[in-house]
């Protein structure tokens, strides 16, 4: 359901996979989401207005956004079935020297502060860490508020989960 909903954005989204893999063959998911983070500033008005997801929208725009870079060599898993709760996004990207990468991601839609909304989403994204395996976790946090600039909007934060886990926190 989420790739037929989101078909007609990644028809229109440029492709240029071989921008965010490195020369050992990586994907590099952060130069791939700060690519996300300006593509998101410059279109999501228009996106989540066209396609009428008020709720849904945001992720749905980051789901073909990636989908048109990823799906070139590796996976993302949508809603990836963890124990009792989900993870939004689980992106597998193939290696040659054996394991795949894999990278957690988790979005949220700003309620009840940024600090709030970042804490309950460093706990979860650090917990299907734990479960899914992965390599990476990211947390990205969507302001639809319009009275907020996007200066006050876009943002990229390290942090640290409550467990230690290494988490970008990413302001769209």
């Amino acid at each position: 359901m989420p790739r037929e909903l989101t078909w007609v954005l990644q028809d229109e989204i440029p492709r240029r996979t071989a921008s965010y893999v490195d020369a050992d063959g990586r994907l590099d998911l952060d130069k791939l989401l700060a690519a996300f983070q300006e593509f998101f500033r410059e279109n999501s008005e228009h996106w989540i207005k066209r396609a009428q997801y008020t709720e849904a929208g945001p992720q749905l725009v980051l789901q073909a956004f990636l989908h048109r870079i990823v799906n070139a060599a590796g996976r993302i898993e949508r809603e990836y079935a963890l124990g009792s709760r989900r993870v939004d996004l689980l992106v597998v990207w193939p290696r040659e020297t054996g394991r795949a990468d894999r990278f957690a991601v988790e979005c949220k839609l700003l309620r009840g502060g940024r600090e709030r909304t970042i804490e309950r989403g460093l706990e979860q994204t650090a917990a299907y860490m734990d479960i899914s395996d992965t390599d990476a976790g990211h947390l990205v946090i969507f302001d639809m508020r319009e009275t907020r600039s996007w200066d006050e909007r876009i943002f990229r934060e390290p942090r640290t989960a409550p467990d230690g886990k290494r988490i970008t926190v990413w302001g769209m």
